[in-house]
Protein backbone atom coordinates (compact mmCIF):
# COMPACT_ATOMS: atom_id res chain seq x y z
CA UNK A 1 0.00 0.00 0.00
CA UNK A 2 1.47 3.49 -0.86
CA UNK A 3 0.77 6.89 -0.07
CA UNK A 4 1.34 9.50 -2.68
CA UNK A 5 0.57 13.19 -2.68
CA UNK A 6 0.79 15.33 -6.59
CA UNK A 7 4.55 16.23 -7.49
CA UNK A 8 4.30 19.49 -9.25
CA UNK A 9 0.33 19.11 -9.51
CA UNK A 10 0.50 16.63 -11.79
CA UNK A 11 -2.56 14.49 -10.52
CA UNK A 12 -4.27 14.10 -7.11
CA UNK A 13 -2.89 12.84 -4.06
CA UNK A 14 -3.70 8.94 -4.20
CA UNK A 15 -3.84 5.90 -2.09
CA UNK A 16 -2.92 2.76 -3.80
CA UNK A 17 -3.58 -0.94 -2.59
CA UNK A 18 -1.72 -3.48 -4.51
CA UNK A 19 -3.13 -6.53 -5.73
CA UNK A 20 -1.83 -9.57 -2.92
CA UNK A 21 -2.37 -12.08 -5.18
CA UNK A 22 -3.29 -12.65 -9.01
CA UNK A 23 -4.31 -9.27 -10.56
CA UNK A 24 -6.58 -9.75 -12.64
CA UNK A 25 -7.13 -7.04 -15.03
CA UNK A 26 -7.80 -3.27 -15.18
CA UNK A 27 -7.45 -1.43 -11.44
CA UNK A 28 -10.35 0.16 -9.14
CA UNK A 29 -10.87 3.73 -9.14
CA UNK A 30 -12.58 4.84 -6.05
CA UNK A 31 -13.76 8.46 -5.63
CA UNK A 32 -15.22 9.79 -2.23
CA UNK A 33 -17.81 11.75 -1.55
CA UNK A 34 -18.41 15.48 -0.40
CA UNK A 35 -16.28 16.46 3.06
CA UNK A 36 -14.61 12.95 2.46
CA UNK A 37 -11.20 11.43 0.94
CA UNK A 38 -9.35 8.44 0.18
CA UNK A 39 -8.75 7.21 3.26
CA UNK A 40 -12.92 6.30 3.65
CA UNK A 41 -12.23 3.68 1.43
CA UNK A 42 -9.22 1.71 3.47
CA UNK A 43 -11.99 -1.06 3.85
CA UNK A 44 -13.43 -1.77 0.54
CA UNK A 45 -9.68 -1.56 -0.69
CA UNK A 46 -8.62 -3.98 1.71
CA UNK A 47 -11.34 -6.24 0.18
CA UNK A 48 -10.56 -6.05 -3.06
CA UNK A 49 -6.63 -6.35 -2.78
CA UNK A 50 -7.04 -10.32 -3.13
CA UNK A 51 -7.84 -9.71 -7.00
CA UNK A 52 -8.05 -6.05 -7.81
CA UNK A 53 -5.21 -2.92 -7.59
CA UNK A 54 -6.86 -0.37 -5.99
CA UNK A 55 -6.16 3.34 -6.14
CA UNK A 56 -8.18 5.92 -4.35
CA UNK A 57 -8.04 9.33 -4.89
CA UNK A 58 -8.37 12.86 -2.79
CA UNK A 59 -10.81 15.09 -4.57
CA UNK A 60 -9.96 18.88 -5.61
CA UNK A 61 -10.50 20.74 -2.17
CA UNK A 62 -10.03 17.85 -0.06
CA UNK A 63 -7.67 15.49 1.85
CA UNK A 64 -4.24 16.24 0.75
CA UNK A 65 -5.46 17.68 -2.21
CA UNK A 66 -6.91 20.72 -0.31
CA UNK A 67 -4.68 23.35 -1.93
CA UNK A 68 -5.27 21.72 -5.76
CA UNK A 69 -5.23 24.75 -8.12
CA UNK A 70 -8.83 24.74 -9.31
CA UNK A 71 -11.77 23.35 -7.16
CA UNK A 72 -15.45 23.23 -7.44
CA UNK A 73 -18.38 20.86 -8.82
CA UNK A 74 -18.14 17.35 -9.94
CA UNK A 75 -17.16 18.91 -13.33
CA UNK A 76 -14.24 20.15 -12.37
CA UNK A 77 -13.41 17.48 -9.96
CA UNK A 78 -13.71 15.27 -12.91
CA UNK A 79 -11.60 16.88 -14.89
CA UNK A 80 -8.94 16.67 -12.28
CA UNK A 81 -9.69 12.97 -12.21
CA UNK A 82 -9.12 12.14 -15.92
CA UNK A 83 -5.86 14.49 -15.87
CA UNK A 84 -4.72 12.14 -12.77
CA UNK A 85 -5.38 8.94 -14.45
CA UNK A 86 -3.64 10.15 -17.49
CA UNK A 87 -0.71 11.38 -15.67
CA UNK A 88 -0.36 8.22 -14.01
CA UNK A 89 -0.86 6.03 -17.63
CA UNK A 90 -3.98 4.55 -16.65
CA UNK A 91 -5.75 3.98 -19.80
CA UNK A 92 -8.34 1.62 -18.62
CA UNK A 93 -10.03 1.19 -15.40
CA UNK A 94 -13.26 0.61 -12.86
CA UNK A 95 -15.04 3.41 -11.79
CA UNK A 96 -16.52 3.51 -8.50
CA UNK A 97 -17.61 6.99 -6.68
CA UNK A 98 -19.55 7.59 -3.91
CA UNK A 99 -22.00 10.58 -3.36
CA UNK A 100 -19.70 13.72 -5.43
CA UNK A 101 -17.64 11.25 -6.32
CA UNK A 102 -20.31 9.06 -7.89
CA UNK A 103 -21.47 12.18 -9.99
CA UNK A 104 -17.76 12.51 -10.84
CA UNK A 105 -17.16 9.34 -11.99
CA UNK A 106 -20.25 9.30 -14.04
CA UNK A 107 -19.05 12.36 -16.12
CA UNK A 108 -15.77 11.05 -16.69
CA UNK A 109 -17.35 7.92 -17.87
CA UNK A 110 -19.30 10.35 -19.99
CA UNK A 111 -16.75 12.25 -21.60
CA UNK A 112 -14.48 9.45 -21.72
CA UNK A 113 -16.56 6.30 -22.23
CA UNK A 114 -13.51 4.16 -24.13
CA UNK A 115 -11.70 4.54 -20.08
CA UNK A 116 -14.59 2.98 -18.30
CA UNK A 117 -14.03 -0.51 -18.27
CA UNK A 118 -17.11 -0.75 -15.02
CA UNK A 119 -19.53 2.12 -13.22
CA UNK A 120 -20.22 1.61 -9.76
CA UNK A 121 -22.01 4.51 -8.25
CA UNK A 122 -23.20 4.48 -4.55
CA UNK A 123 -25.98 6.87 -3.33
CA UNK A 124 -24.69 9.23 -6.62
CA UNK A 125 -25.29 12.59 -6.72
CA UNK A 126 -27.01 14.19 -9.80
CA UNK A 127 -29.57 11.48 -10.06
CA UNK A 128 -32.43 13.86 -8.92
CA UNK A 129 -32.94 17.49 -7.96
CA UNK A 130 -33.70 16.74 -3.68
CA UNK A 131 -30.41 17.04 -1.60
CA UNK A 132 -30.59 17.53 2.04
CA UNK A 133 -28.50 20.90 1.19
CA UNK A 134 -29.09 22.06 5.10
CA UNK A 135 -27.18 18.92 6.09
CA UNK A 136 -24.43 19.28 3.63
CA UNK A 137 -23.77 23.25 4.39
CA UNK A 138 -23.77 22.58 8.20
CA UNK A 139 -21.43 19.92 7.54
CA UNK A 140 -19.02 22.29 5.43
CA UNK A 141 -19.08 24.49 8.28
CA UNK A 142 -18.26 22.56 10.98
CA UNK A 143 -14.93 22.71 12.95
CA UNK A 144 -16.14 21.17 16.77
CA UNK A 145 -15.96 17.97 17.19
CA UNK A 146 -18.84 17.16 18.92
CA UNK A 147 -20.84 19.13 16.30
CA UNK A 148 -19.51 16.94 13.32
CA UNK A 149 -20.77 14.06 15.70
CA UNK A 150 -23.99 14.72 15.59
CA UNK A 151 -24.08 15.90 11.93
CA UNK A 152 -21.97 12.69 10.95
CA UNK A 153 -25.05 10.74 12.62
CA UNK A 154 -27.07 12.05 10.47
CA UNK A 155 -25.19 10.44 7.24
CA UNK A 156 -25.76 6.58 8.78
CA UNK A 157 -28.51 4.39 9.30
CA UNK A 158 -29.95 5.01 12.38
CA UNK A 159 -28.95 1.69 13.87
CA UNK A 160 -25.16 2.54 12.63
CA UNK A 161 -23.00 3.02 15.57
CA UNK A 162 -20.35 6.11 14.08
CA UNK A 163 -16.70 5.42 15.32
CA UNK A 164 -15.74 7.90 18.00
CA UNK A 165 -12.62 8.84 15.97
CA UNK A 166 -14.85 9.65 12.46
CA UNK A 167 -15.99 12.67 14.21
CA UNK A 168 -12.77 13.60 15.32
CA UNK A 169 -10.41 13.14 12.89
CA UNK A 170 -13.04 14.82 10.78
CA UNK A 171 -12.66 17.98 12.87
CA UNK A 172 -8.81 17.86 12.28
CA UNK A 173 -9.26 18.10 8.94
CA UNK A 174 -11.24 20.88 8.78
CA UNK A 175 -7.77 22.78 11.00
CA UNK A 176 -6.00 22.96 7.65
CA UNK A 177 -5.59 26.71 6.51
CA UNK A 178 -8.71 27.03 4.06
CA UNK A 179 -10.23 23.92 4.81
CA UNK A 180 -13.70 25.14 6.05
CA UNK A 181 -13.77 28.03 3.07
CA UNK A 182 -13.18 25.66 0.52
CA UNK A 183 -15.64 22.92 1.02
CA UNK A 184 -18.39 26.03 1.17
CA UNK A 185 -17.02 26.82 -2.11
CA UNK A 186 -17.49 23.68 -3.44
CA UNK A 187 -21.21 23.29 -2.08
CA UNK A 188 -22.16 26.45 -3.59
CA UNK A 189 -21.36 25.15 -6.52
CA UNK A 190 -22.57 21.66 -6.49
CA UNK A 191 -26.07 22.87 -4.74
CA UNK A 192 -28.09 25.39 -6.62
CA UNK A 193 -30.29 26.92 -3.96
CA UNK A 194 -31.93 24.23 -2.10
CA UNK A 195 -31.36 21.42 -5.08
CA UNK A 196 -28.69 19.82 -6.78
CA UNK A 197 -28.20 19.78 -11.01
CA UNK A 198 -28.58 16.60 -12.91
CA UNK A 199 -26.63 14.44 -14.59
CA UNK A 200 -28.45 13.17 -18.08
CA UNK A 201 -29.35 9.56 -17.05
CA UNK A 202 -30.55 8.34 -20.09
CA UNK A 203 -26.88 9.33 -21.94
CA UNK A 204 -25.38 7.48 -19.00
CA UNK A 205 -27.53 4.40 -19.01
CA UNK A 206 -26.53 4.32 -23.13
CA UNK A 207 -22.84 4.01 -22.14
CA UNK A 208 -21.38 0.37 -23.52
CA UNK A 209 -19.71 -0.77 -19.51
CA UNK A 210 -21.68 -2.11 -16.86
CA UNK A 211 -23.32 0.29 -14.25
CA UNK A 212 -24.65 -0.50 -11.14
CA UNK A 213 -25.85 1.62 -8.48
CA UNK A 214 -26.28 1.33 -4.65
CA UNK A 215 -28.52 2.89 -2.33
CA UNK A 216 -29.59 2.45 1.16
CA UNK A 217 -33.44 2.87 2.02
CA UNK A 218 -32.37 5.26 5.47
CA UNK A 219 -30.39 7.74 3.17
CA UNK A 220 -30.79 11.18 4.59
CA UNK A 221 -28.69 12.98 2.37
CA UNK A 222 -30.00 12.07 -1.29
CA UNK A 223 -33.40 9.92 -1.03
CA UNK A 224 -33.52 6.75 -2.33
CA UNK A 225 -36.22 7.14 -4.85
CA UNK A 226 -33.27 8.94 -7.05
CA UNK A 227 -32.62 5.21 -7.88
CA UNK A 228 -36.39 4.40 -8.31
CA UNK A 229 -36.68 3.67 -12.44
CA UNK A 230 -33.75 3.67 -13.41
CA UNK A 231 -32.83 2.41 -17.24
CA UNK A 232 -33.52 -0.78 -17.19
CA UNK A 233 -29.63 -1.15 -18.56
CA UNK A 234 -28.82 0.31 -14.95
CA UNK A 235 -28.40 -2.51 -12.40
CA UNK A 236 -29.97 -0.79 -8.89
CA UNK A 237 -29.19 -2.54 -5.81
CA UNK A 238 -31.32 -1.19 -2.54
CA UNK A 239 -30.22 -1.90 0.92
CA UNK A 240 -32.28 -2.07 4.08
CA UNK A 241 -31.68 -0.10 6.87
CA UNK A 242 -28.60 1.37 5.64
CA UNK A 243 -27.89 5.05 5.02
CA UNK A 244 -26.05 7.08 3.01
CA UNK A 245 -22.44 5.48 3.62
CA UNK A 246 -22.93 2.11 2.12
CA UNK A 247 -19.13 1.54 1.19
CA UNK A 248 -18.16 2.10 5.62
CA UNK A 249 -22.10 0.30 6.67
CA UNK A 250 -21.97 -2.71 4.32
CA UNK A 251 -18.14 -2.46 2.71
CA UNK A 252 -18.85 -6.56 2.33
CA UNK A 253 -21.69 -6.22 0.09
CA UNK A 254 -20.29 -2.99 -1.51
CA UNK A 255 -17.18 -4.87 -2.29
CA UNK A 256 -18.85 -7.56 -3.98
CA UNK A 257 -21.13 -6.04 -6.27
CA UNK A 258 -17.85 -4.14 -7.27
CA UNK A 259 -16.21 -7.37 -7.97
CA UNK A 260 -18.87 -8.43 -9.74
CA UNK A 261 -19.56 -5.27 -12.15
CA UNK A 262 -15.69 -5.60 -12.91
CA UNK A 263 -16.22 -8.88 -13.87
CA UNK A 264 -15.21 -11.21 -10.74
CA UNK A 265 -17.35 -13.54 -9.48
Amino acid sequence: MTDLRPAAAAHLPYREQEATGPDTGSPVVLLHGFGGDRLTWQIVQTGLAPTKRSIAFDLPGHGEAVNWPRIGNAGVAAKAVSQSLDALGLTRVHLVGHSMGGAVAALVALRTPEIAASLTLLAPGGFGPEINHRLLRRYAAATDAAEMEVLLEQFFGWEFKLPKFLARTAAESRARPGAVATLETIADEIIDGAVQKTLPRDELAALPMPIKVIWGTQDRVLPTRQAHKLPGTVATHIFERVGHMAHLEIPKEVTRLILQNAGER
